[in-house]
């Protein structure tokens, strides 16, 4: 039997919160909250998580299916809407309980690869032709 719309709300803003409340200990940053929404030009879930300094768009999905391209999708334009460096998905695994510590931290984060790409090359430019533009 498929969710209502109230059980499916209840879910998302229980992942949510569970995901803030694991991010502010792991990261030890309390300014990490649950963003208002914000109509038409949504910037993510979660508020408050930096990477070197840049804003992270934080989507979380608690979801039957996992849609990667669609929930990708989404936080990319997030990503936008909000002037961030990164849009992460963090999504519900089946069978992985949210109510602990434990089972927040096994669940997954799924991002584009030139997402990773700047992260790995600490928020820089990418590519061989990046230095010089940043000159």
């Amino acid at each position: 039997m498929p969710r209502s719309l109230k059980t499916a709300r209840r879910a998302g803003a229980a992942m949510e919160s569970r995901t803030v409340d694991y991010l502010r200990w792991a990261l030890d940053d309390d300014r990490i909250e649950r963003r208002h929404l914000t109509g038409s030009k949504d910037r993510g879930d979660i508020a408050g998580v930096r990477f070197l300094g840049h804003r992270v768009v934080v989507e979380c999905k608690n979801t039957a299916q996992m849609n990667v391209s669609q929930h990708l999708r989404e936080a990319e334009i997030e990503r936008g809407n909000d002037d961030a460096l990164i849009g992460v998905v963090v999504q519900k695994r089946p069978g992985i309980g949210i109510d602990s510590r434990d089972g927040q931290a096994r669940q997954l984060v799924l991002m584009t690869l030139e997402s990773f790409a700047l992260m790995l090359n600490d928020g820089l430019p990418l590519g061989p032709d990046a230095e010089a533009a940043t000159c």
